[in-house]
């Protein structure tokens, strides 16, 4: 077996972390881009004065930035081993993408309530296309971990 084939398995979590990060980082920055500063349509936290609103916006749009930059480093560091994994971490990306927005969609729209995705009368159908795309994410994901992990315990790849 190759070095590189070696190092991807050595690496198998960081590759899957590093995508988890990035997707979570992708999902946190379109939802702020669109949602929040394209379409006006909510805030990170929008039971307060709209000041308030904004400065959640900003954090919010930093904490989107911090896990994109943590994972383009784990990136760069899988890269200088050899070890990089590109169907592990499209996995992971897809997974963290679809766990932040399932997280979103669920625990912050609707348990603590402390925005909705758009204030209208019939929101339902905003919530099934956030939710669903979500889930959506979340299957193809869990088919690229689990594609990589039945390599990883076949055996074959620990003599």
């Amino acid at each position: 077996m190759s070095s590189e084939k070696l190092n991807r398995f050595k690496y198998s979590k960081r590759n899957l972390w590093s995508g988890i990060l990035l997707g979570i980082g992708i999902a946190a920055f379109l939802d702020e881009t669109i949602f929040h500063q394209l379409l006006h349509w909510h805030h990170f936290y929008d039971k307060s004065t709209t000041n308030m609103g904004l400065v959640s916006d900003g954090l919010f749009h930093a904490f989107s930035w911090f896990a994109t930059i943590g994972s383009l480093f784990l990136v760069a560091d899988l890269r200088s081993r050899s070890a990089f994994w590109l169907t592990r971490w499209i996995g992971g990306m897809l997974l963290g993408m679809g766990g932040f927005q399932l997280y979103d969609g669920t625990i912050q729209h609707k348990l603590l309530r402390i925005h909705q995705i758009r204030y209208v009368e019939d929101v339902v159908l905003y919530d099934l296309v956030w939710n669903l795309s979500a889930i959506g994410m979340l299957i193809v994901g869990l088919f690229f971990f689990i594609k990589t992990q039945r390599k990883l315990n076949s055996g074959i790849y620990h003599k």
